[in-house]
């Protein structure tokens, strides 16, 4: 994230200096800046969004976990009962 930021603020500074550095601006030129602005945010937005769905299913697959290891340890003893009902 903060690299993609990094690099894509840098890429529309070195293009806005050089568009300044070899002549004026023109109102295209400010579009395409705009719209590289506005296509940053929504990539922002998505990653925040990607990163809230991957903290949901990590803790969704956590509480999993903890169900599995309840019920492994309920099948153990399980078997070490039914293992002590046979035995007698």
């Amino acid at each position: 994230m903060t690299n993609l930021k990094k690099l894509l603020g840098f890429a529309v500074l070195v293009g806005a200096l050089g568009i300044a550095g070899c002549s004026g601006v023109s109102e295209e030129q400010i579009a395409q800046l705009d719209a590289l602005r506005a296509e940053v945010n929504s990539l922002e937005k998505e990653v925040d969004q990607l990163k809230a769905e991957k903290t949901k299913l990590e803790r969704e697959i956590a509480e999993r976990n903890v169900k599995l290891k309840d019920c492994e340890n309920m099948k153990a003893e399980t078997k070490k009962n039914l293992e002590k009902m046979m035995g007698k």
